[in-house]
């Protein structure tokens, strides 16, 4: 199979995309990977850093983050990320496509170009976050859907189950609903009336869990809306950013005692700061379309895009499109 990767719309790209693909093939890849973009740019690039087996797909126009996604999807057909989403749902050899570009042109384009499951009332996203235990949590919805009904949410928990049991090989993932509150009559009149749909789903339901209990490891898959998984999400990153902020201006700021410190303490930030960084993760998996497509971090860096390639390929090998499928033949 063949991953396709947009080469624009990331901050530094194409470079972060292709260090991407560089740290990505210094591995066993089983699957082959395309860059799709300005063909006159990015085959010189790639000859010099000598990855001349990555083929190249010409798409010589861009969509921004300025853009309309509706109107771009539409009026930018040449755009890299119009072409990658067309290539896939047109390709039987493509089966997933990586693109850093706008959240909701990709949104957009991947409901329109390669189309929704049968069965899903609407597709979410569903970023893989680091937990404290050395595990990983799946926060779905987290901005694709900021007003859902309770029908949707008993969907996003079926796609959320389906991923984390081909992706990560978890037999019954424990999914949890976001909540203000961990007793059952707690939280929203959305989360009231989702409660007891998840309860009869046959899902391994565990109830309401907390914000602050998002990276402790105590669900696989946790449940909300897209504005309020939106709001946990950019919470989450705006104070991992914050104290490693204020660690740094401690240190700068204190005598000779802090900056000993910080020194012998240097190696366990470091390892703190690597257990946490979204860049080790990979992307927002877009589940609901019937091929895998992921949103990377506009802020990506080489590391985050190899990811993103891993992620990719297991969500081809672990066939969660068709785990989805499924789950929903079943229902």
């Amino acid at each position: 199979m063949k991953i396709l990767i947009d080469a624009y719309g990331a901050d530094n790209a194409p470079q972060c995309i292709l260090d991407g693909i560089e740290l990505a093939l210094r591995g066993k890849r089983k699957h082959s990977l395309v860059v799709v973009g300005k063909e006159s740019q990015l085959k010189p690039l790639l000859q010099q850093r000598g990855l001349n087996d990555v083929a190249v797909i010409d798409a010589p126009d861009i969509i921004t983050n300025d853009d309309s996604p509706t109107e771009a999807i539409r009026k930018k057909s040449d755009s890299s990320m119009v072409v990658a989403l067309r290539t896939l749902k047109e390709r039987d050899d493509c089966g997933a496509v990586i693109s850093c570009g706008s959240s909701g042109a990709l949104l957009t384009g991947a409901f329109m170009i390669v189309g929704r499951i049968k069965g899903v009332s609407r597709p979410a996203m569903a970023p893989v976050l680091p937990t404290v235990d050395g595990g990983k949590v799946v926060l779905i919805d987290c901005g694709a859907n900021t007003d859902c009904k309770p029908l949707n949410l008993l969907h996003f928990a079926q796609m959320g189950n389906a991923y984390v049991k081909g992706v990560f090989g978890i037999k019954s993932p424990r999914i949890g609903l976001l909540s203000n509150g961990t007793e059952e009559h707690k939280g929203s009149a959305l989360n009231k009336e989702v409660y007891p749909l998840l309860q009869q789903s046959g899902l391994n339901f565990i109830g309401n869990l907390e914000a602050r209990d998002l990276l402790f490891g105590k669900a696989d898959v946790v449940v909300t809306d897209g504005y309020n998984g939106n709001i946990a999400l950019k919470s989450i990153e705006g104070m991992a950013g914050a104290i490693f902020t204020l660690l740094k201006k401690g240190i700068a700021d204190g005598g000779i005692k802090e900056k000993a410190g910080a020194l012998l303490l240097k190696p366990v930030m470091k390892g703190l700061k690597d257990k946490m960084d979204y860049n080790k993760v990979g992307g927002a998996p877009f589940l609901g379309v019937e091929k895998p497509v992921i949103k990377a971090h506009g802020s990506s860096a080489g590391s985050a895009i190899a990811a993103a390639i891993e992620q990719a390929e297991a969500m081809i090998d672990g066939e969660v499109t068709q785990r989805i499928k499924s789950s929903y033949a079943d229902l």
